[in-house]
């Protein structure tokens, strides 16, 4: 008797083996879909980024171009001649005018501050070296440079 039940326990463990196994592997195989949509997700995510970061970086490029492209354009329209004669003369005259104008009031300045020096102190040598700044050698030196290496390089062409 104790070999029939032990027999019909045993059948009906075995019976049962495989609906509980599958119960755990339905389980896995649930766990594992749901990591595998996470990864999915997060991959989508990942590369959504990327194009995100391309679409910018394409529009960065796109509005480069654009603002060189109206830059080139700005630049040679003021090269050009309208044909117009007082609107010419007006257009060329600007950067001179502004030129001489600016170093008029420079000038004006450094006569002002050496007058000031030298009226306060009554010695020219200190109101000439208080007005003379390391400043003022530096734009000499660049104006210098400018002009005569610029002409140096015209002629070189």
């Amino acid at each position: 008797m104790l070999e029939t039940l032990l027999g019909g326990l045993l059948g009906g463990l075995f019976r049962l083996a495989p609906e509980v196994l599958k119960i755990f592997d339905r389980k896995n195989e649930r766990a594992h879909e749901l990591s595998m949509q996470d990864k999915a997700l997060e991959y989508e995510k990942v590369k959504g980024s990327q194009k995100m970061n391309e679409i910018g970086a394409s529009a960065q490029a796109d509005w480069n171009v654009g603002s060189l492209q109206a830059l080139r354009d700005a630049i040679s329209a003021q090269g050009t001649l309208t044909g117009i004669g007082w609107v010419d003369a007006l257009s060329s005259s600007v950067r001179p005018i502004i030129t001489y104008w600016f170093m008029a009031l420079y000038c004006a300045a450094k006569a002002a501050t050496f007058a000031a020096i030298f009226h306060s102190s009554g010695n020219w040598m200190i109101a000439a070296h208080a007005t003379w700044t390391e400043a003022d050698m530096a734009l000499w030196a660049g104006i210098i440079n400018f002009w005569f290496l610029g002409r140096v390089l015209d002629k070189a062409k």
